[in-house]
Protein backbone atom coordinates (compact mmCIF):
# COMPACT_ATOMS: atom_id res chain seq x y z
CA UNK A 1 0.00 0.00 0.00
CA UNK A 2 1.20 3.51 -1.07
CA UNK A 3 1.77 6.50 1.24
CA UNK A 4 -1.19 8.15 -0.19
CA UNK A 5 -3.66 4.83 0.30
CA UNK A 6 -2.40 4.58 3.42
CA UNK A 7 -3.84 8.03 4.00
CA UNK A 8 -6.72 7.77 2.51
CA UNK A 9 -7.78 4.09 4.04
CA UNK A 10 -7.03 6.32 7.52
CA UNK A 11 -9.22 8.92 6.68
CA UNK A 12 -12.24 6.22 7.07
CA UNK A 13 -11.30 6.13 10.66
CA UNK A 14 -11.23 9.19 11.55
CA UNK A 15 -14.30 10.20 9.74
CA UNK A 16 -16.27 7.47 11.79
CA UNK A 17 -15.03 9.02 14.92
CA UNK A 18 -16.18 12.38 14.41
CA UNK A 19 -19.49 11.28 13.39
CA UNK A 20 -20.31 10.67 17.11
CA UNK A 21 -19.14 14.28 18.26
CA UNK A 22 -16.26 12.79 19.51
CA UNK A 23 -13.72 15.55 20.77
CA UNK A 24 -9.89 16.31 20.74
CA UNK A 25 -9.29 14.14 17.80
CA UNK A 26 -5.72 13.26 17.33
CA UNK A 27 -4.00 10.58 14.70
CA UNK A 28 -0.78 9.39 15.24
CA UNK A 29 1.95 7.75 12.67
CA UNK A 30 3.64 5.07 14.38
CA UNK A 31 4.98 3.52 11.56
CA UNK A 32 8.50 2.84 12.10
CA UNK A 33 8.17 3.17 16.29
CA UNK A 34 5.83 -0.05 16.89
CA UNK A 35 5.32 -3.27 15.11
CA UNK A 36 1.88 -2.89 16.86
CA UNK A 37 0.24 -0.64 14.63
CA UNK A 38 0.58 2.05 11.20
CA UNK A 39 -1.60 4.99 12.99
CA UNK A 40 -3.27 5.50 16.64
CA UNK A 41 -6.48 8.04 16.92
CA UNK A 42 -7.35 9.13 20.19
CA UNK A 43 -10.67 10.83 21.08
CA UNK A 44 -12.49 11.42 23.99
CA UNK A 45 -16.41 11.28 25.00
CA UNK A 46 -17.99 14.18 27.66
CA UNK A 47 -19.21 11.04 29.11
CA UNK A 48 -19.20 7.28 29.74
CA UNK A 49 -22.21 6.58 27.81
CA UNK A 50 -20.66 8.91 24.74
CA UNK A 51 -17.71 7.23 24.67
CA UNK A 52 -19.49 4.00 24.49
CA UNK A 53 -21.91 5.42 22.03
CA UNK A 54 -18.81 6.49 19.59
CA UNK A 55 -17.02 3.17 19.80
CA UNK A 56 -20.12 1.46 19.00
CA UNK A 57 -20.97 3.57 16.24
CA UNK A 58 -17.13 3.35 14.68
CA UNK A 59 -17.82 -0.31 15.00
CA UNK A 60 -20.77 -0.31 13.23
CA UNK A 61 -19.82 2.41 10.33
CA UNK A 62 -16.77 0.07 9.95
CA UNK A 63 -18.54 -3.38 9.44
CA UNK A 64 -20.79 -1.94 6.94
CA UNK A 65 -18.04 -1.58 5.02
CA UNK A 66 -16.47 -5.13 5.31
CA UNK A 67 -13.82 -4.12 8.25
CA UNK A 68 -13.65 -5.92 11.28
CA UNK A 69 -11.59 -5.37 14.33
CA UNK A 70 -9.32 -7.62 16.07
CA UNK A 71 -9.88 -6.87 19.34
CA UNK A 72 -12.21 -4.49 21.42
CA UNK A 73 -11.36 -3.76 24.97
CA UNK A 74 -13.60 -1.47 27.29
CA UNK A 75 -17.11 -0.85 25.76
CA UNK A 76 -19.35 -1.61 28.30
CA UNK A 77 -17.35 0.70 30.97
CA UNK A 78 -16.89 3.15 28.67
CA UNK A 79 -13.96 4.76 30.50
CA UNK A 80 -11.19 3.96 27.49
CA UNK A 81 -12.45 1.67 24.78
CA UNK A 82 -9.70 0.39 22.46
CA UNK A 83 -10.63 -0.66 18.85
CA UNK A 84 -7.89 -2.93 17.35
CA UNK A 85 -8.31 -3.06 13.41
CA UNK A 86 -4.69 -4.17 13.10
CA UNK A 87 -2.99 -1.02 11.27
CA UNK A 88 -5.36 1.39 13.19
CA UNK A 89 -6.11 1.35 17.25
CA UNK A 90 -9.03 3.56 18.01
CA UNK A 91 -8.74 4.93 21.58
CA UNK A 92 -11.54 6.20 22.82
CA UNK A 93 -11.68 7.61 26.36
CA UNK A 94 -13.71 9.37 28.97
CA UNK A 95 -12.15 12.61 28.65
CA UNK A 96 -10.78 12.65 32.64
CA UNK A 97 -9.14 9.25 31.77
CA UNK A 98 -7.55 10.69 28.59
CA UNK A 99 -6.27 13.28 30.72
CA UNK A 100 -5.20 10.89 33.32
CA UNK A 101 -3.49 8.05 30.67
CA UNK A 102 -2.04 11.20 27.88
CA UNK A 103 -0.85 8.59 25.82
CA UNK A 104 0.10 11.69 23.41
CA UNK A 105 3.07 12.23 25.71
CA UNK A 106 3.70 8.74 25.64
CA UNK A 107 4.07 9.24 21.85
CA UNK A 108 5.45 12.44 21.32
CA UNK A 109 7.81 10.89 18.51
CA UNK A 110 5.18 9.89 16.44
CA UNK A 111 4.32 12.39 14.26
CA UNK A 112 0.63 13.77 14.13
CA UNK A 113 -1.51 13.76 11.33
CA UNK A 114 -3.06 16.47 9.30
CA UNK A 115 -6.77 15.83 10.56
CA UNK A 116 -8.23 18.32 7.75
CA UNK A 117 -6.01 17.42 4.99
CA UNK A 118 -6.92 13.54 6.25
CA UNK A 119 -10.63 14.32 5.51
CA UNK A 120 -10.33 16.03 2.52
CA UNK A 121 -7.98 13.21 0.79
CA UNK A 122 -10.54 10.69 2.40
CA UNK A 123 -13.59 11.76 0.19
CA UNK A 124 -10.67 12.18 -3.49
CA UNK A 125 -11.91 9.32 -5.79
Amino acid sequence: MTDDQWFRELGRYVRAVQEKKSIGIVALDVRGLTSLADAFIICSGRSNRQVSAIAEHVRRVLREAGIRPLHVEGEKEGHWVLLDYGHVVIHVFYEPVRNFYDLESLWTDAPRIDLQRLIHEERMP
